[in-house]
């Protein structure tokens, strides 16, 4: 999967699950700061993306998730593992 892929992805997730405009959604983009998740929405951010790999993720490895950018890296990893 490309990094173009996983962000049309990631863009998809973001605008169903927390109605975030997909135009808002850049790899720049801080999750917290400027697209407004808090913690209860990253832990929902993070099952989602369990479904979208079928691999689970270790929350020690979404601790520093801070950007899109940060979830294309791991989704990355989990599809590497």
């Amino acid at each position: 999967m490309t990094d173009q892929q996983i962000l049309e992805k990631l863009k998809a997730i973001l605008a169903e699950a927390f109605e975030i405009n997909p135009e808002h959604v850049k790899p720049e983009s801080r999750l917290f700061d400027e697209l407004e998740l808090d913690s209860i929405d990253a832990v929902d951010l993070a099952i989602k993306l369990q479904e979208m790999t079928g691999k689970r993720i270790k929350p020690e490895d979404f601790k520093t998730v801070r950007t899109v950018g940060d979830v294309i890296s791991t989704v990355h990893l989990l599809l590497a593992a």
